[in-house]
């Protein structure tokens, strides 16, 4: 069965309606109140993303965890991403292993390189050594993960000579996700490395991402890793709302001008209401609609990429907290039943054709 939830970036962006800014201090706080009612009607994760910008609300997104772990009692707190590439590992797995003890098991990492590169210079860090930091930064996770006293060199960073690193967690593995936007290489990656890979499609067409599907499966199997081992999750940007209409007026303003001021940093051409309406189409990438709209294209989608995990970023922009509680409580209520209920009635289908192939 799917596991289904939510991510954020926490902005702080001005609203285009009112003109005005939320407080940092009031965004945070109703971050808390959001992660406390995902948890409350039923979803399974919320992720907290990071950034280095004026616009965001959250660079440490454990600290944010840790202060959800205490107001929740079952649903999983990720990162969403941690920007490992410009971060020490050491720190990463202390953090979030403090988080893990906090909530009684529920943490998890997912390590990115971060879309914006703000982190970089910030730390030190040099844009030339791009990859090969986030690659040398994921190994030495993976091993403070697996081995309590560690020895450790590298090129990036000084290196370990038979430390032990504390707190230990809760879970024997802390999960570690990958996160990937889309590069071939990224997903080869994660699959050869046999981690979790979370996959955004936040524009476009999905179907055009399932080849990158393939080869993460394809690079798994290839390193001897069980299929259960490669679980793919898939975060994508929309809205519930009571019905379609509703959804899409409520969406459009804060999206497009989140998206339109990163579009002129990026030199992307800009998002009018008409492209929005083609991308919250059944085909599009936006999951944009009433729960019933959600449920169907969340369903599309596990049709296409076979994913153990979607996530949905609702909170876009200066995106008011009274719509983002409500579209909580429609997809925990209403979203989450229908999608659960198809995917589990898929997995008894294709097991009972695989009991019979054999």
């Amino acid at each position: 069965m799917i596991e289904l939830g939510l991510y954020t970036f926490a902005d702080v962006s001005r609203d285009p309606q009112t003109g005005v800014t939320l407080a940092p201090e009031v965004r945070l706080r109703h971050l808390i109140e959001e992660i406390e009612l995902a948890d409350q009607v039923g979803l399974d994760v919320f992720g907290v993303g990071e950034h280095h910008r004026p616009d965001y609300s959250v660079s440490a997104p454990a600290v944010v965890l840790a202060a959800a772990a205490v107001r929740t009692t079952r649903i999983r707190l990720t990162s969403a991403v941690t920007v490992l590439s410009s971060d020490d590992p050491v720190r990463v797995f202390q953090q979030f292993a403090t988080v893990d003890l906090l909530s009684g098991g529920r943490a998890e990492i997912m390590a990115g390189r971060g879309s914006f590169i703000e982190s970089y210079p910030l730390f030190g860090q040099d844009l030339r050594d791009y990859d090969a930091l986030f690659a040398e930064k994921l190994d030495l996770l993976m091993r403070l993960r697996d081995i309590e006293r560690i020895t450790w060199s590298g090129v990036h960073r000084p290196a370990i000579e038979d430390r032990g690193v504390y707190p230990r967690p809760v879970q024997d593995h802390l999960p570690i996700w990958v996160a990937v936007g889309g590069t071939p290489a990224s997903a080869v990656r994660a699959g050869t490395l046999g981690l979790p890979m979370a996959l955004a499609i936040i524009g476009g067409v999905p179907d055009r991402f399932a080849p990158i599907a393939d080869l993460y499966r394809t690079a798994g199997a290839r390193a001897g890793h069980d299929p259960s081992c490669l679980r793919l999750g898939i975060n994508s940007l929309g809205l519930v709302a009571d019905t379609s209409q509703r959804a899409a007026d409520t969406f459009f303003p804060f999206y497009a001008a989140a998206m339109n001021t990163v579009g002129q940093e990026r030199g992307w051409a800009p998002i009018g209401r008409r492209e929005f309406d083609a991308m919250r189409g059944p085909e599009g990438a936006l999951v944009v609609g009433s729960p019933q709209e959600v449920a169907d294209k969340i369903l599309r989608e596990h049709e296409v990429f076979g994913n153990q995990r979607f996530l949905l970023q609702m909170s876009i922009g200066a995106m008011p907290h009274r719509d983002v509680l409500h579209a909580i409580e429609l997809f925990g209520t209403q979203v989450a039943p229908q999608v659960r209920k198809a995917t589990a009635e898929y997995a008894r289908r294709v097991a009972t054709v695989k009991a019979y192939g054999n």
